[in-house]
């Protein structure tokens, strides 16, 4: 069973996971290019969106779950940083598409986060 079929009910989680997979095939194309410093930064932040949505799923409270994911959000404000460095130099890879889906991302992030507040 793949991560996509475990969770296809989690929009959320199926998003973030397919993210870090684009992250990842994008920081090798960076790596390739020898430019290691935005590599590492963009790598470890974009994949830890996901990683921090996935551990929000076993929160101990609300408070907890809310947590977790503000975390989720600072971490996709991080990427959307080091994403835009990219978008605006010419030395590197086209990103506009990793924008776009890291823009929807934090959408959906926000969007729990309100809901769930209101719930509380």
């Amino acid at each position: 069973m793949t991560f996509n079929e475990k969770y296809k009910g989690n929009v959320l989680l199926v998003k973030t996971f397919d993210f870090a997979l684009k992250i990842i095939d994008y920081t090798e194309a960076l790596q390739e290019r020898k430019k290691f410093v935005i590599a590492n930064q963009l790598l470890k932040s974009g994949t830890s969106i996901g990683a921090n949505s996935k551990e929000s799923q076993n929160a101990e409270s609300k408070a907890d779950f809310i947590h977790k994911l503000k975390i989720a959000i600072k971490e996709a404000d991080e990427t959307e940083y080091w994403l835009f460095l990219c978008h605006a130099h010419n030395a590197y890879p086209d990103c506009e598409m990793l924008l776009k889906d890291l823009s929807e991302i934090i959408r959906i992030l926000n969007k729990i986060i309100a809901t769930t507040k209101l719930n509380n």
